[in-house]
């Protein structure tokens, strides 16, 4: 690291979605290859494997300590480990200090559900994963439904997939627009679902709410209090 280069934080704890952490990473890491201006860095409480909620694990390169005043911060989200981790004191602790200094503070999913935890989206508008969306009033944000939402200094973004769109977003406004599109030919980013784009007057809430009480459930089973100020606001 030289003194001028400008370090972009990623951060790991047990149980993320990986995606919500290596699409932006990948991203954002082409950046560094392109731009020696800046630097990816995956930080965590410390340098041991964690796991996520798929097989793969993940074992940060630097600690929190390490890394006390980056550039910028991306928190990623997931189910059930997120909503634990909205109780981790070291890492709120650590995301209210990096946010003093930091030019950026990003969150993928429910990432932005941390970074409400941290207190760092009271007054802001934000968004998240659309089945937990309405969940950061309780946090003093203003839910938005787009795949990113940029307040200020905060930028969050939808569920897993558009952590990608939130990273090509950084690259352009840090680096322009002819770089940030040279990344996305490098990563050949160019969606062409399946089954189309998705109809939203049809989402099927229904469907996925099991799966939303049972992460409210054990996710902040630890922390009730936590826990009734969110469902009171559901």
């Amino acid at each position: 690291m030289t003194d001028e280069q400008k370090t972009i934080a990623f951060v790991v704890y047990p149980g993320l979605t990986p995606l919500d952490l290596v699409g932006p990473l990948q991203v954002l890491s082409a950046l560094a290859q392109l731009n020696p201006a800046y630097r990816t860095v995956v930080v965590g409480a410390t340098k041991d494997t964690v796991g996520t909620d798929t097989p793969l694990r993940i074992a940060p390169g630097h600690t929190f300590d390490e890394v006390p005043s980056p550039f910028a911060v991306l928190v990623p989200g997931g189910t059930v480990p997120t909503l634990q981790a909205m109780s981790d004191e070291h890492l709120l602790t650590w995301l209210r200090t990096a946010a003093e200094g930091a030019e950026l503070v990003t969150s993928v999913c429910t990432g932005s559900l941390v970074l409400g935890a941290a207190g760092l989206l009271e007054g802001r508008r934000a968004t998240t994963h659309w089945m937990f969306r309405d969940l950061l009033t309780a946090l003093g944000a203003t839910p938005v439904a787009r795949r990113w939402v940029e307040d200020g200094p905060v930028i969050t973004a939808a569920g897993v997939s558009a952590g990608i769109d939130l990273a090509l977003h950084l690259v352009e406004r840090l680096a322009g627009r002819q770089l940030a599109t040279t990344v996305q030919f490098a990563i050949e980013y160019d969606p062409e679902p399946p089954q189309g784009a998705l109809d939203w007057a049809n989402q099927p809430y229904g469907d996925l709410k099991p799966l939303r009480e049972h992460t409210l459930r054990e996710g902040l089973a630890a922390n009730p209090a936590l826990r009734d100020k969110l469902l009171a606001h559901a």
